[in-house]
């Protein structure tokens, strides 16, 4: 059987050459679903790349242990968003047993298909109400999250809930990096657990936002939202696609609304995040020293050891 770097290097090269009819099926299956290639390119460039998978791989001992079968329960809200944790299950040395999300299931099959292809030993089943597994992962609304737990509470399980994620502004960022912190808010219509929809910035500093060419479901939701606040006598900046709302450190319950913080001393923001930390994915930001941190641009490109919600899902995989 071959290696866990060989066969996801190889996918990585198939998928660089996905036929343009999965992406149509997938987008008509979602109608969010319209950026596609944005996705394939961050799991290839990010999780494929054989030199990544090597330093990544080498980082874990993987003990001789028993077989486990290990569920995982996709969410749909992005393309291929549930594919990290089917490598990491079989990169672990166990047997995935997967649910795909009904939103996502044509994208999510063509890559199982594409793995079986490359190395017809490996297995990888489908998740049923009859079929016994060992652990759990799954993803969802804080919600759905309570109910894995009270489902599943028999077994190890990793779940995870609604999380957000922000920007830090210094006051010193380039054009480059503004039009970066775009694609970190708007990628994807917003609706990733990676996507800004909090920004932190100082006292008197200018900037704007340009929001690109969205899907209608996302212009149904702004105009919803512009017609909501407006009704509410709700302060607001018109984007002219999206909205900006400055105020309180909060996040706002519309995928079209970005709200605005303004600070006085750094000091403050880091108070904010430590205090907010077990709600926030991931901080954009170039000050030093802010955990979660990640380049302008980079909150849609998670690296393999950027685990969703920080907890290492092969240490949890490792242990069972």
């Amino acid at each position: 059987m071959k290696s866990t770097i060989e066969i996801f290097s190889e996918l990585g090269t198939r998928l660089r050459s996905i036929p343009q009819s999965v992406i149509e099926r997938a987008e008509q299956q979602n109608e969010w679903f319209c950026q596609i290639p944005t996705a394939i390119d961050a799991i290839c460039s990010q999780m494929l790349d054989h030199h990544k998978l090597s330093e990544w791989i080498a980082l874990y001992s993987t003990p001789v242990h028993s077989v486990k079968r290990v569920g995982i329960i996709m969410a749909g809200n992005i393309p291929a968003v549930g594919f990290a944790d089917l490598l990491y299950v079989i990169a672990s040395g166990n047997i995935p047993v997967v649910k795909y999300s009904s939103k996502d299931s044509v994208l999510m099959e063509y890559i199982v298909t594409l793995l079986q292809e490359i190395e017809p030993q490996l297995i990888i089943e489908q998740l049923q109400p009859n079929r016994q597994i060992d652990a759990l992962i799954a993803t969802g609304s804080d919600t759905a999250a309570l109910h894995f737990r009270t489902m599943y509470g028999d077994i190890p399980t990793l779940i995870r809930g609604s999380r957000h994620s922000i920007a830090v502004l210094s006051g010193s960022e380039s054009d480059e990096d503004m039009a970066a912190l775009q694609r970190d808010i708007f990628t994807y219509s917003g609706l990733g657990c990676r996507n800004v929809s909090l920004i932190f910035a100082p006292q008197n500093f200018d900037f704007q936002l340009v929001v690109p060419p969205m899907p209608q479901s996302y212009k149904n939701n702004y105009r919803h939202t512009r017609a909501l606040m407006t009704m509410q006598s709700v302060a607001f900046t018109d984007l002219g696609g999206a909205i900006t709302v400055e105020g309180e450190a909060k996040f706002p319950r519309q995928i079209s609304c970005i709200n605005i913080h303004r600070y006085n001393t750094i000091d403050e923001v880091k108070e904010w995040i430590a205090e907010n930390n077990s709600r926030l994915q991931c901080v954009v930001s170039r000050v030093e020293g802010l955990v979660r941190r990640v380049d302008f641009g980079m909150a849609q490109y998670p690296t393999l050891n950027d685990y969703a919600d920080d907890v290492d899902v092969m240490k949890f995989l490792l242990s069972l």
